[in-house]
């Protein structure tokens, strides 16, 4: 039997939790623009004391995220998140870091 720190899949963690009885919520990359490290559909989990795994954007927002999936946990109401640059001519300047991010937060019940 696999253990939950075995496990590599955030879907499959969440499920692990949930089994625990942890209250959970689940962030989903949605949409990106640019330089977004991780691809559409990439995920974190993330439960009501803040424990997470996955990632949607190799850290950067990381922290902005759990934050407000906490606040999703507790309310029940969920979320779409944006981050990075406001407009495209930031790319035409040259910019080593940018690029938009949405991720969608939902709690799993």
């Amino acid at each position: 039997m696999t253990t939950i720190s075995e496990m590599h899949d955030p879907l499959d963690i969440a499920e692990a939790w949930r089994m625990e009885g942890r209250d959970i919520a689940i962030a989903t990359v949605v949409e990106t623009w640019g330089s977004a490290p991780r691809p559409v559909g990439s995920h974190l989990v993330i439960d009501a004391e803040g424990n997470f795994e996955g990632s949607v954007s190799g850290g950067c927002v990381e922290g902005a995220v759990i934050s407000e999936a906490v606040d999703v946990i507790a309310s029940g109401v969920p979320k779409m998140l944006e981050f990075g640059v406001a407009d495209e001519t930031a790319w035409r300047v040259g910019l080593s870091c940018g690029g938009r991010i949405s991720v969608y937060v939902e709690r799993v019940v």
